[in-house]
């Protein structure tokens, strides 16, 4: 049966069609810029550190709740999951109006993990203080642990004055050091495993019963109309001087990105950090790849050793080790450039995995390099000895020659005389 559509149906088939995909839950990779409102924002690459897109990176900015990557981090480093932790009266009592917080009652008794779960998904001011007092011995004493893990992190652009970003002229940070910060944070797998949780269930305690919270983060909730699959970890931020904040990490073939977006808006109730996020994933994806430039044992120079053997003396230059690196797609092959820097005089005799020298592939005015090694070993000739020992007995036979025709020639002129 032939199925016949009028120009009508056709269009109408058509609008169809672009309706279901406009709808569609899935996200593609874009090789367009993005355009943001954020008012700064960066992408960078986690293994490298390769800023892949930046925009108003080092400006000092307020951070907000990302601030509590750091609390998470420190109070992780210097505690015990199982730990169990009081609720104190300034812990609680301590917190703004307006802030978010999960109630927790003075004298309530919770394990660090559980505080962390509130402190990173439910993004609970109360919790975030507790941990501060329990780790530091006092807010003040933690968030001077703050400020000095940051200057061991090396970044110049960031202060902390509280442990969960309420807003203060002196509480501030910036993308760049935020992506560090949260680059830092990733190597500790409680971390992830934690502030990429889309709820928790906090049991009942010796205060209260059974409570549950869903993650801040819409981003890593499943059938939420933003939810990002490749979404690894991350955690929010807001307060009306920050604007809309958020600071994350995802992870798509084989390539890890961390993304920090600050000073979002929020429109028509929809915040434009969750949509904004998924943008530069996607536009880091469509246009950055893992490439292997080099493998191990890859064949990276040939030479010809003057004094080896025959057999031998042609030798390969190995790489001792793979180099990857993350290309942009539109960076072709010959314009990676490679320099080789050899050792002065190679000569025979040369063992297998002898270091030879070094080579560098520049791409993208970033240098990568490896060790050259010898490929198998490279005997000494014998010839040139031979040759030389010969030459050198020619020339003492020639001069023994001389010297006896010389001699024989004065015999005989004495000879002469003599009669």
């Amino acid at each position: 049966m032939k199925l016949k559509l009028k120009g009508k149906n056709l269009i109408f088939l058509l609008l169809t069609i672009i309706l279901m995909l406009s709808n569609s839950s899935f996200v593609f990779g874009t090789s367009k810029e993005p355009n943001l409102v954020s008012e700064a924002a960066i992408l960078m690459d986690k293994k490298t550190g390769k800023v892949l897109y930046a925009k108003e990176e080092n400006k000092k900015m307020y951070p907000a709740s990302t601030t509590k990557i750091l609390t998470a981090i420190l109070a992780l480093e210097n505690s015990h999951l199982d730990d169990l932790v009081t609720v104190s009266y300034d812990a609680v009592m301590s917190i703004p109006d307006g802030y978010s917080s999960a109630s927790l009652q003075v004298g309530e008794q919770l394990t660090v993990e559980q505080l962390l779960e509130l402190v990173l998904i439910h993004s609970a001011n109360d919790a975030a203080n507790v941990l501060a007092e329990y780790v530091g011995g006092s807010v003040e004493s933690f968030v001077s642990m703050m400020n000095t893990k940051v200057h061991e992190l090396g970044l110049s652009n960031t202060h902390f004055t509280n442990a969960y970003g309420m807003h203060h002229d002196n509480h501030y940070t910036t993308c760049q050091d935020l992506a560090n910060i949260m680059k830092y944070c990733i190597q500790n797998e409680d971390f992830r495993r934690i502030a990429g949780s889309a709820s928790c269930v906090l049991p009942s305690t010796n205060k209260y019963g059974t409570r549950k919270y869903a993650s801040t983060n819409e981003l890593i909730i499943p059938n939420h109309s933003n939810y990002y699959p490749y979404l690894t970890c991350g955690k929010t931020g807001f307060t009306s001087q920050a604007g809309d904040c958020l600071v994350s990490c995802a992870y798509k073939n084989d390539l890890e990105l961390i993304c920090v977006v600050l000073g979002g808006k929020t429109r028509n109730g929809i915040s434009t950090r969750f949509s904004e996020t998924k943008d530069l994933y996607e536009y880091g994806y469509g246009n950055y790849t893992v490439k292997t430039i080099v493998n191990v044992n890859d064949v990276v120079r040939q030479l010809e050793i003057s004094n080896g053997t025959q057999q031998t003396k042609n030798l390969d230059l190995l790489a001792n080790n793979s180099i990857v690196a993350l290309l942009k797609n539109s960076i072709l092959e010959d314009t990676i450039l490679t320099n080789i820097d050899l050792k002065d005089n190679i000569q025979a005799p040369i063992e297998q995995g002898d270091y030879l020298g070094h080579a560098f592939f520049i791409i993208d005015d970033t240098s990568y390099e490896t060790d050259l090694i010898a490929a198998h070993s490279v005997e000494e000739s014998k010839l040139l000895g031979l040759i030389l020992e010969i030459g050198i007995g020619c020339l003492f036979i020639i001069f023994a020659c001389i010297l006896f025709f010389i001699n024989k020639k004065k015999k005989i002129k004495y000879l002469d005389n003599t009669f």
